[in-house]
């Protein structure tokens, strides 16, 4: 038996240095624009739908489904987050940011998240995905906004009539001219 529980430990101690050289070798790349493996992936979505199922907030949503809370909705929306996320036509608008971010923020007019529970939305957008490039808006939201946002992108492809024109009316971020020659 001891020898068993050494195999073990030992088996243990060998995965550790071998992870340890392999990311002190830079064989695993921490640049931007290369594909995360599948390991990562793997990780951070195991990560990410646990830390949801425990710490999103329960019951409904608190913002009334209402033509104006979707308006509110796409103007916060427009002002906040259409720079990644893009507008109503989707991927064909992404802008430069979207394009240079890894992992790519997801066009939600093309990939939408009217499946996802608005509470992990609400969550997402209020405490960020850590090493995403998806920031915490706590600090500039308040909560009523972030439910705002959250009750737009649950209905976003069933918008009433105000919201939807609104929605399709979003103009595309327009890209950074870069600093000024002189």
């Amino acid at each position: 038996m001891r020898g068993f529980i050494l195999g073990i430990v030992a088996t243990i101690v060998v995965a550790l240095v071998l992870g340890y050289a392999l990311l002190h070798s830079g064989m695993v790349p921490a640049n931007a624009d290369a594909k995360a493996g599948g390991l990562e992936t793997w990780a951070a979505r195991a990560s990410l739908g646990a830390t949801l199922r425990r710490d999103a907030p329960k019951g409904p949503n608190p913002v009334p489904a209402t033509e104006a809370s979707f308006v509110e909705g796409v103007k916060l929306y427009g002002e906040h987050c259409a720079v990644c996320h893009g507008v109503a036509a989707g991927d064909a608008a992404a802008s430069a940011i979207a394009r240079g971010e890894y992992p790519a923020p997801p066009q939600l007019a093309t990939e939408g998240v009217e499946d996802d529970p608005e509470a992990y939305t609400f969550w997402k957008v209020k405490h960020g995905i850590r090493l995403t490039g998806m920031p915490s808006w706590a600090g500039a939201l308040d909560d009523r906004q972030i439910w705002t946002i959250a009750l737009f992108l649950k209905h976003m492809d069933k918008l009433p009539p105000a919201a939807a024109a609104a929605w399709k009316q979003l103009p595309a971020p327009q890209p950074d001219p870069g600093p000024a020659k002189h």
